[in-house]
């Protein structure tokens, strides 16, 4: 099979398309024949040896992936070959065949395209268990986003939306601050050319928001923290901005908020602890729920642009020059 193969940390330049040997069926795990893959940032700090799941040489890159079941391994029940399916995997999403335990692993609707299956693994499951279940976010309330234009930011957009919020967003440029409005954002503020703690407080009457979902960190959380309402969440899921923040006690304690975090790999049974059996209910009824919307038009994930796997390079240097409105979508079997 074909799969992208970084034998050095270094970024996509080190890595190479290979030809290699499929992974071997294991027990409890379904082969994957993928369809569509998509370009993450966490792919780039992965490549680059800086993620915080350091994967071992030699890797492929790649954490979301969408497409059909073609064998399952002892002990399987949930899948069989023809199923049309989304997987979260540590690695090796950046393939034409992966294997998958099937905990990682949920069926997908006839009516949503292999294309955008592949933005739900992590994603759309991140935002869904950030706000619904850590945020325990309630209708009405007023949620800001920061960083909404990009794969992360729209779906807590979208999914803040469907759960009956008023959403603030926070964007880079006049062509992202159209993007979001056409996914659901109530408030759109343009950092650039506006001071958007100022903006933030005019919205809410001088209360703040009360959940705050930030994939940026650096400057962006310290000054969240000044425009948070009190009994606010802030949920730093990303540092896209490069540093990552600390979090001043004194301002927990004053202002009556929660620091919450939210590692949707923990759920998959990545991290260090196990994971409590009646988690694969409880992921299965959350993405069943995703699919739902997503059927009913609430969910409407954007492809920014659609690559042969060959390209991959291209499809990383695009997120890295922060070009991306939505995902790219790699295409293993072009």
């Amino acid at each position: 099979m074909k799969a992208v193969v970084c034998r050095q940390y270094g970024g996509p330049d080190s890595a190479r398309l290979e030809e290699i040997a499929p992974p071997a069926i294991r027990p409890g795990s379904v082969r994957v024949q993928v369809q569509a893959c998509s370009a993450s940032f966490a792919s780039l700090l992965v490549m680059e040896g800086k993620h915080q799941n350091r994967a071992p040489l030699p890797l492929i890159p790649g954490t979301e992936v969408a497409g059909v079941v073609i064998e399952t391994g002892e002990g399987v029940t949930q899948f069989q070959a023809g199923d049309r399916v989304i997987a979260g995997v540590q690695s090796g999403g950046y393939a034409q065949e992966v294997v998958v335990p099937q905990q990682t692993v949920f069926h997908m609707p006839e009516q949503v395209s292999h294309d955008s299956g592949a933005h739900f693994p992590t994603i759309y499951g991140t935002a869904y268990g950030a706000l619904q279940w850590r945020a325990d976010l309630m209708p009405g309330e007023f949620v800001l986003v920061h960083g909404a234009a990009g794969g992360s930011g729209l779906a807590a957009v979208e999914i803040a939306k469907a759960l009956g919020a008023t959403v603030i967003a926070t964007v880079g440029s006049q062509a992202k601050e159209s993007i979001v409005r056409q996914h659901g954002a109530d408030h759109v503020i343009n950092y650039r050319d506006t001071d958007w703690r100022d903006a933030v407080l005019g919205l809410t009457d001088g209360r703040g928001a009360d959940v705050i979902y930030d994939p940026v960190g650096g400057d962006t959380f310290d000054t969240s923290l000044r425009c948070i309402a009190p009994d606010g969440r802030i949920i730093p899921m990303g540092f896209a901005g490069g540093r990552i923040p600390t979090v001043p006690a004194n301002i927990v304690l004053v202002k009556n908020i929660s620091v919450i975090g939210v590692y949707w790999g923990y759920y998959f049974g990545w991290g260090r602890h196990p994971v409590a059996p009646a988690n694969d209910a409880r992921l299965r009824a959350a993405y069943a729920q995703l699919f739902d919307w997503t059927i009913q038009g609430k969910l409407k994930p954007r492809t920014h642009a659609t690559l042969p796997l060959s390209e991959f390079k291209t499809a990383l240097r695009m997120i890295a020059n922060r070009e991306v409105m939505g995902r790219v979508i790699m295409k293993p079997q072009e």
